[in-house]
């Protein structure tokens, strides 16, 4: 297992989410932060239609194949609230496929035990965009 953070919690969501959003972080820099045993709720939207719920290695590979997919990614933190395990987070999500920039307004609630992510339910709410074939 790995070491827990001694990180506030809002420390570790930021972390967090500065290693999603960073093209050149590793699967070793996401999985330092998160729980073996974390689960990843994305709630219905245009991406995944019905949702979705996965374990770390399936959100790990998701991970991956997102960066071999965009050639731009950023996460802008907006706000983070809560206290004791559980906080809510607003942010902006940005992508680029090909020259498509696809945009996320995203309200997600997380779980921080011990300074690593236990849980995180996602909220995505996308622009409008379409894919070039």
């Amino acid at each position: 297992m790995v070491a827990p953070s001694t990180d506030e919690p809002s420390a570790v969501i930021a972390r967090y989410f500065d290693v999603v959003g960073d093209l050149a972080s590793t699967e070793a820099d996401l999985r330092a932060i998160l729980h073996p045993d974390a689960v990843f709720r994305e709630l219905p939207n245009p991406i995944s239609p019905h949702g979705h719920e996965r374990t770390v290695d399936e959100t790990v590979e998701g991970f991956l194949a997102g960066k071999a997919r965009l050639t731009a990614q950023r996460i802008d933190i907006h706000e983070i609230v809560g206290g004791g395990e559980r906080f809510a987070v607003r942010s902006t999500w940005r992508g680029t496929i090909g020259d498509t920039e696809i945009v996320a307004h995203m309200a997600g609630f997380l779980t921080v035990r011990d300074g690593l992510i236990v849980e995180h339910d996602t909220y995505d709410c996308y622009e409008p965009f379409t894919l070039a074939g």
